[in-house]
């Protein structure tokens, strides 16, 4: 699949600059292409060497938490969900617990601590499969789970729409966390009819109940608040947690006995080579996407929607939002610059300015997490795992329109 889709966006942008060139007359047509090529290359370096330093802390961390016992007592917390899930997992192996952390490191909204606690679950599954160039059932799962953006405290896109002028920076909130639950379940869905697990069994039934009502309490409680609160509290929240766990991991080390320090370079010196192992995933999917961009493919995808969409009567205002859902599932700083771009020309509290804040929210990187989760341990046959996350960003991108229309109308 990531040999398709890789080929597919080289030879389009080919197709596109030589119509650009020989058609339109556009002289600069591949010369735009070759500057982007050049670019997303510097930048996926540029991406592997600011990981190294975080995978390095985030490792050693989870290092201390596996020495300590934490790690087994999470896994122990989930592990009757994720063994129905993810059967190939053996009780309390690890990978649970770095899968756990994971999440809640995702639903927190800390995006620096969510990626190097990934690649370790990813590792830890990598070590459960029997065919380490194909991707497991359980490897996909995981992955999928992260493509849909499970997140419950989207604090940077509150913050920029503070920054940008919106007169209740908070608005979106609600609809945010609608429309990243309509994804996540779209993606365990998809991958649950692939896989043929039962999620109306009843222990992955109750703990997916469980979760709901974990959801509607947060929402109850937040949307409550005053938007300064709001921002505040969600804020302190969880950074809170997650340093707590920290604390807790050399507290737990303290009392086994352990040398916390040496555990935390032990874990830490597996960052660096971690980073140097992601590099050429990231220099030939960001290459690929770079070059698929700079021909105008996205903006000639764009037009064609509306066009169709017009044609059929509907309202079209949602077509301007739609560049920032096109793209973010393959760059996330490019769908953050294009949310940005409509808040300042259609204004934060225009239909528009809301609706990209929500589709921000709601989806991931796709591909981004593919090339980093997948490259770190090797994996070259992706099977479905991209058409799987795909139908949860598409999830995600659709009920964010239908959700803004509701709520902003």
């Amino acid at each position: 699949m990531l040999n398709a889709i890789w080929i597919f966006f080289f030879l389009s942008a080919f197709v596109l600059a030589l119509i650009k060139q020989w058609v339109l007359g556009e002289a600069d047509a591949f010369a735009a292409i070759m500057a982007a090529l050049f670019s997303q290359a510097k930048v996926a370096f540029e991406i592997s060497l600011g990981l190294t330093g975080v995978l390095s802390l985030w490792l050693g961390i989870m290092r201390i938490g596996e020495k300590s016992g934490f790690i087994v007592l999470l896994t122990r917390v989930l592990t009757p969900l994720f063994t129905r899930l993810m059967p190939e997992i053996p009780k309390d192996h690890p990978a649970i617990g770095a899968i756990v952390m994971n999440i809640s490191a995702n639903a927190l909204g800390l995006d620096n601590a969510a990626t190097p606690l990934g690649i370790k679950a990813m590792q830890e599954l990598q070590k459960l499969n029997t065919n380490p160039s194909v991707a497991s059932n359980a490897q996909i799962l995981f992955l999928v789970i992260n493509t849909s953006s499970v997140t419950l405290f989207p604090i940077s896109i509150l913050t920029y729409r503070a920054q940008l002028g919106a007169a209740n920076p908070t608005d979106v909130f609600l609809p945010i966390l609608i429309a990243t639950y309509v994804s996540t379940m779209a993606g365990l869905i998809a991958v649950a009819i692939v896989q043929r697990i039962n999620l109306l069994d009843k222990v992955v039934f109750s703990y997916l109940f469980g979760f709901t009502v974990l959801i509607a309490s947060l929402l109850a409680y937040f949307t409550a608040l005053p938007q300064e609160q709001m921002l505040k509290q969600s804020a302190t929240l969880s950074n809170s947690i997650l340093f707590s766990l920290i604390i807790s991991f050399i507290g737990g080390a303290i009392y086994q006995g352990i040398n916390a320090y040496e555990a935390f370079i032990e874990g830490a010196k597996e960052g660096l080579q971690t980073a140097i192992t992601i590099i050429p995933y990231l220099v030939a999917m960001l290459t690929a996407i770079g070059v698929f961009r700079a021909c105008g493919a996205m903006d000639l995808l764009a037009q064609l929607i509306r066009e169709i969409v017009q044609a059929l009567g509907w309202d079209a205002r949602f077509v301007d939002g739609l560049p920032t859902a096109l793209i973010k599932p393959f760059s996330g700083s490019g769908a953050r610059a294009m949310m940005i771009d409509a808040m300042k020309t259609y204004g934060a509290d225009s239909f528009v300015g809301r609706l990209v804040c929500i589709v921000q929210g709601s989806t991931e990187t796709t591909f981004y997490v593919l090339a980093i989760y997948f490259g770190s341990v090797g994996i070259k046959r992706i099977r479905y795992a991209a058409t799987c996350g795909i139908i949860a960003d598409l999830a995600g991108v659709v009920a964010s329109i239908f959700i803004c229309y509701q709520f902003f109308g």
